[in-house]
């Protein structure tokens, strides 16, 4: 019973009930302590000892771990998405009148995280908030918040849209209103979700709550209007979630910027991940990513805004092309780019400093990072001094020197200051003259102190008398058991030990208190001067805040200048016209990982008479890596990059869709085959004659009839009713025929060289189409049994004379065949007798392609 527990439970006990959600660490001591089910889930995530202590009548459990590990297990915890409470002890355990005082005096949550130590310094770390009707109806407002470096970014996202628009933003927390807990939300499964009252997201609460936090008094000069109302809400409910759980901390937040569709293109999550965009397919890795090439930013915000510009290209061409002026400016004249990059070199992260500033948490190391940071900034508007380039010249006017900052931080703060502020001595000498006179009484007691030794051991004739000091006994006089006979009345025992006694003389003791009452307050006077400059700079976060943007932008562009001058990068030409042509074409990321020479380049046209191009060839021959590289030198075009190209003409796409490789979905019950026909539905579904297709394999998790019927009934679609360009990879050499009777159909494959029973793989696009897909060379190749690959070719000989095939697709809707590729007469089955029934001349492809999702389904056991 609660009246039975001890006081110090039904004080823990009172904290959980008002953080039910969290773990709670309970500070006792020298150690912070989880108590009932938050030790027996703590000690399950965290590895700990799972004991007990006494609890009135009984035992609870208990975990614990020292207080000076604790920023180790909380990376730990938030990586595993859980929230925890910070309960410490307010008050002195010695001055206390019964159970010591504590309080929750911060919360730290997956998204509402500060520390460094929690955070990637080169990845935001987003709180995204949603609201609006959760039954589907009208768009949804998406509000999203990286604590830690002020941003706050609004938008308006159709319901089908969202799970792109999550997997853009990557979200560490997504908060929720309380009524859409039975509703499943895509693209954030493993995120943690927080929910919160309905009514902190209905519109008047969180148009009040907007007012008041950003204290103005509407909200139109945030460029808000009607039919904004969700993106009201989710701000709304965001800035309450965060005055409740980081009140100091949010005090940083810059005002909202509203970010309209049409601005950006969306990426899909298969886009996004079959591109290695920022992480790798397998093991979610930076190296080995587009990001991971070209990040040569030196300042984590500039890698942060790096990141952001890689998953949201541009659709704007003066955009575009105005990033691409300022990169060909910086790739042009070395010396103005190594100008900038040196200036950059030593800028730290700005924009985090500054919500530590604003937040109280920085420490002088902090500041004077700041300062530093600061220093540079001269130097930068000096070397785009007198630049052309719109862009270039907009940033420069934004890098504000904010001299009188950097001033007062130099002025208040020793060069040498500690790390912690609780060992003191971070005020520099000569700032505060009460200060000075304070460490003069200091200094002047310590020497004297520091003398007593040699002065005490002639005095005495004791010569391993020492002097020394601990927090608990403070100064004592020190003499071994054996010389303790010898010590002059004047000495008082202090303390004994097993071979020695501590002693104090009067007038050591009044030397102590002068040393100690002088760090006393010397203390207390360094920590109120160090609030007030911390509050005086704090003012200008704002200032710092814009000046950090300005500056990570220009990182990022001298950044692309650097990786195109190391990767031999061209610029591309950017308009508003159909055609892609790329020529001497390479993957950014795999010339990356092979001597230069040994990757082939590839030549790649697309336009209006050749908008379709059916790409044939072996496995290993270098299909896929043909179709990412067209993918990623279009994408990085519209980030305004220059391109790993020879030349490259790019009209702007509106979308990327990309369907490559085999996976399944065994959590959704989905088989490789669903999955696959699910992607390419919603490909079918979301291009526009504007956007750019790569498909890869398309019908491969099916039979040979399925899928050949599933590949050209695409093929014919994305032809004749999206219009989009297209590349097909594919090992059904049938395609090849389409080109017959579509005329925006071409045909190219990866060349191959038989020596023998080897072939080489030549790595270059040539016109027409394989007439052979090489299987079992390539399963030779792999390591397969000799005598497998015997038995293999000897099956594929006999199927070839045996006239086994796969139907023709020269002629339009062609008629059901009798036959399909088997080693064995099975009996008749009712996939095969429903495909008989079917009227397949009036089927339109989508159709087509439903039918057989359908029909794959019904085919599995």
């Amino acid at each position: 019973m609660a009246s039975e527990e001890t006081p110090l439970m039904q004080q823990w006990r009172e904290v959980k009930s008002r953080h039910p959600d969290a773990l709670v660490f309970f500070r006792v001591g020298d150690f912070y302590e989880l108590f009932n089910e938050d030790a027996v889930e703590g000690s399950r995530i965290l590895d700990l000892t799972l004991t007990s202590r006494n609890n009135g009548g009984s035992r609870a459990p208990l975990a614990g771990i020292p207080f000076h590990a604790l920023d180790t297990y909380l990376r730990r915890l938030v990586a595993a998405g859980r929230r925890v409470a910070i309960c410490e002890q307010v008050e002195d355990p010695a001055a206390a009148k019964g159970i010591v005082r504590r309080e929750v005096t911060e919360m730290v949550t997956p998204g509402t995280a500060l520390a460094d130590s929690l955070l990637d310094a080169r990845r935001n770390n987003f709180l995204v908030a949603l609201a609006g009707d959760a039954a589907g109806e009208g768009p949804v407002g998406v509000a999203s918040a990286d604590l830690s470096t002020g941003e706050v970014t609004l938008r308006l996202v159709p319901w089908e849209s969202l799970g792109d628009e999550l997997g853009r933003a990557e979200p560490a927390e997504v908060l929720l209103p309380r009524s859409w807990e039975l509703f499943p939300l895509p693209g954030i499964d493993g995120t943690t979700r927080t929910y919160r009252g309905d009514w902190n997201f209905e519109l008047a609460t969180a148009t009040e709550e907007m007012r008041r936090h950003f204290r103005v008094a509407n909200l139109a000069g945030f460029g808000l209007e009607r039919g904004d109302e969700p993106m009201i809400a989710a701000c709304g409910g965001l800035v309450a979630y965060l005055a409740e759980v980081q009140p100091a901390g949010f005090a940083g937040l810059r005002a909202p910027r509203v970010e309209r569709s049409g601005d950006a293109m969306v990426l899909d999550e298969m886009t996004r991940r079959n591109l290695e965009l920022v992480e790798t397919l397998r093991g979610g890795a930076r190296d080995g990513t587009l990001l991971g090439v070209l990040d040569e930013a030196l300042t984590p915000m500039g890698g942060r805004l790096l990141r952001r510009w890689l998953l949201s290209p541009l659709l704007d061409i003066a955009a575009i092309r105005a990033r691409l002026d300022a990169v060909g400016a910086l790739v042009e004249d070395d010396a103005l780019r190594l100008a900038v990059r040196d200036a950059l070199g030593q800028v730290r992260d700005l924009e985090r400093l500054a919500v530590k500033v604003g937040a109280g948490r920085s420490t002088a190391r902090e500041m004077l990072a700041l300062s530093a940071s600061l220093a540079r900034v001269p130097l930068l508007r000096e070397a785009l001094d007198g630049e052309r380039y719109a862009l270039l010249a907009e940033h420069r006017e934004g890098l504000d020197p904010m001299d009188e900052v950097r001033g007062r931080i130099d002025r208040a703060v020793d060069p040498d200051a500690p790390a912690q502020l609780g060992d003191g001595g971070y005020i520099r000498a000569g700032y505060d003259a009460e200060l000075d006179e304070l460490r003069g009484i200091r200094d002047g007691a310590v020497d004297w102190i520091a003398r007593l030794q040699t002065s005490e051991r002639e005095r005495t004739g004791i010569g391993t008398l020492k002097v020394g000091f601990n927090r608990v006994f403070g100064y004592y006089l020190e003499v071994s058991r054996l010389q303790s006979g010898k010590v002059p009345v004047d000495y008082h025992r202090k303390q004994t030990l097993a071979n020695a006694e501590r002693y104090y003389t009067p007038e050591l003791k009044e030397w102590e208190e002068k040393v100690l009452g002088a760090e006393e307050r010397m203390q207390a006077l360094e920590a109120r001067l160090f609030a007030e400059l911390r509050q005086e700079v704090a003012r200008e976060v704002p200032r710092i805040q814009a000046l950090a943007g300005h500056v990570a932008a220009v990182d990022v562009l001298a950044a692309l200048a650097e990786a195109a001058v190391r990767r031999e990068f061209a610029r591309p030409q950017v308009d508003d016209g159909f055609a892609l042509e790329i020529r001497g074409g390479r993957h950014p990321v795999v010339e990356t990982m092979m001597p230069r020479e040994e990757f082939i380049p590839n030549d790649v046209r697309l336009d209006h008479d050749h908008r379709v191009m059916v790409l044939t060839g072996p496995n290993m021959a270098g299909k896929s890596t043909v179709l990412r590289q067209v993918g990623l030198v279009a994408l990085m075009a519209q980030v305004g990059s220059f391109v790993p190209a020879r030349e490259a003409r790019v009209g702007v796409v509106d979308r990327i869709f990309t369907r490559v490789g085999a996976s399944d979905n065994l959590v959704r019950g989905q088989s490789t085959f669903m999955v696959e026909m699910n992607e390419t539905a919603a490909i079918l579904h979301g291009a526009t004659p504007r956007s750019l297709v790569l498909l890869d394999e398309i019908g491969r998790g099916t039979s040979t009839w399925d899928g050949l019927s599933v590949a050209t009934a695409t093929t014919e679609h994305l032809h004749d009713a999206v219009g989009a360009k297209t590349i097909f990879a594919t090992h059904y050499h049938e395609m090849t025929r389409l080109s017959d009777r579509l005329p925006g159909v071409v045909n190219y494959s990866v060349a191959v060289r038989e020596v023998g029973e080897d072939i080489v793989f030549l790595r270059r696009l040539v016109p027409g189409g394989a007439d052979r897909s090489y299987g079992v060379e390539v399963a030779r190749l792999a390591g397969l049994p000799a005598s497998v690959v015997a038995r293999a070719r000897e099956i594929l000989r006999e199927l070839e004379a045996g006239g086994h095939g796969t139907p023709p697709v020269s002629a339009p809707r062609a008629a059901p065949v009798e036959y399909q590729l088997t080693m064995f007469d099975p009996p008749p089955h009712p996939v095969v007798e429903r495909l008989r029934a079917t009227d397949v001349n009036r089927l339109t492809p989508l159709e087509a392609l439903n039918l057989l999702a359908e029909l794959a389904g019904a085919a599995r056991p």
